[in-house]
């Protein structure tokens, strides 16, 4: 994984910090205090090589290169960001020295300010859990299910967690706290392996609904970002991690259903296996996943890539809510923009076709990096509520 994005590191790191050099530091700053701005470039370079070159996907293996990626991030963004300024302060120096002083100083304060606010991300910013309440109201929906409390949690992303148990327990403690009566789990729940589970057993077996935790699979639950000695050990590692979420007392799906029962009245929630486009995993069987389901049931849908929305769920299906996870608001959201739009059409909140609706979760762990900005850790609080019209009785 770190081998596939080592050229980019390396030219962001060494870039802009040339081009602030260039312009800025050499005009104001003596050869030993350069010397000292470019010890830290140089030291990640290293690094970054000698980590990707031998890459290995032990837990403290992820420990490590999370901790060096956002290192180099803090280094990179505030740098990205201020050597444009410091370029444009070079081209006055002539001509406007004092225009160039003051667009220099700018530069200095863009710099500083997205150095502090990539480390909060770091720091606290993954920490942060957020309780976003979405109300989805449809006149399928039987009465004896109006009020019907559903919990989405998303792309825990363990492996990124090791160490960091407390913000498990807090988000245990989230859910709990929303006396859920469904708690759904929408896929992600570990970045390479099943053994990243193993330290937050006895923090999940915590969660509590009274109809109990229904999961997915997402992408990395499928083992495909590891380098496995055989295909047979691979897939017997996804046996492995499917056998933990059961061991949980979590009601796995697998192109399944489960039927749930108020009275007289049901629905059903309905479970796909990943499908996402190229190059992530596409096993969902729409068909196979809502047998024994009569086609007028109020339905809801765990997938865990959004995209099977409109190239699947909507054209195939009349299944009324969708539940996914996936993009994480690329773990950063600011003025409501967040760079996962460029990506996804739908990458988070609510989003409606007609009466039917996908929600998106941004996901409470993260993958590899423990960063958010904005983008925070989300838990959703759903609630179903039943639209009287002329045909309910």
């Amino acid at each position: 994984m770190l081998l596939r994005i080592l050229i980019l590191l390396v030219l962001l790191l060494t870039l802009p910090a040339w081009a602030i050099d260039r312009c800025e530091l050499r005009w104001r700053w003596s050869g030993r205090a350069r010397l000292l701005f470019a010890l830290p470039h140089i030291g990640l370079l290293i690094a970054l090589i000698y980590m990707a070159w031998g890459e290995s996907y032990s837990a403290q293996a992820d420990y490590w290169k999370g901790m060096l990626i956002g290192t180099a991030l803090c280094l990179i963004v505030p740098e990205t960001l201020a050597a444009p300024i410091f370029a444009l302060a070079a081209r006055l120096r002539r001509r406007h020295r004092q225009l160039s002083l003051w667009t220099s100083r700018v530069g200095w304060c863009v710099g500083g300010f997205f150095l502090l606010t990539m480390l909060f991300g770091f720091t606290l910013g993954y920490r942060q859990i957020q309780v976003k309440e979405f109300t989805y109201t449809s006149a399928r929906l039987p009465k004896a299910f109006d009020g019907y409390r559903i919990v989405q949690i998303s792309d825990l992303h363990l492996g990124t967690l090791r160490g960091r148990e407390g913000v498990v327990e807090n988000v245990v403690h989230e859910i709990n706290a929303c006396e859920p009566d469904l708690v759904v789990f929408t896929g992600d729940l570990v970045n390479y392996h099943a053994d990243e589970v193993e330290p937050f057993r006895e923090i999940l077996s915590g969660i509590r609904a009274t109809d109990g935790i229904v999961s997915v699979m997402g992408n990395h639950d499928y083992a495909q970002y590891f380098h496995w000695p055989t295909s047979a050990d691979s897939l017997a590692d996804i046996r492995r991690l499917q056998q933990e979420q059961r061991n949980l007392g979590w009601h796995l799906l697998l192109n399944e259903n489960l039927v749930l029962h108020r009275d007289q009245a049901s629905i059903a929630i309905i479970g796909v296996e990943n499908d996402g486009r190229p190059p992530f995993p596409a096993r969902a069987d729409l068909k196979r996943a809502q047998q024994g389901v009569d086609s007028t049931t109020f339905k809801v849908l765990l997938s865990h890539d959004p995209t099977h929305w409109r190239r699947a769920v909507l054209p195939q299906t009349n299944i009324d809510l969708t539940l996914s996870g996936h993009t994480h608001g690329m773990q950063f959201q600011m003025g409501g923009f967040s760079p996962a739009a460029w990506i996804y059409d739908e990458w988070g909140g609510p989003y409606y076709d007609g009466q039917r609706a996908l929600y998106v979760n941004l996901g409470t762990g993260e993958v590899l990096i423990p960063f958010r900005l904005g983008a925070w850790a989300e838990l959703t609080l759903i609630t179903l509520r039943t639209e009287k019209n002329n045909n309910q009785e």
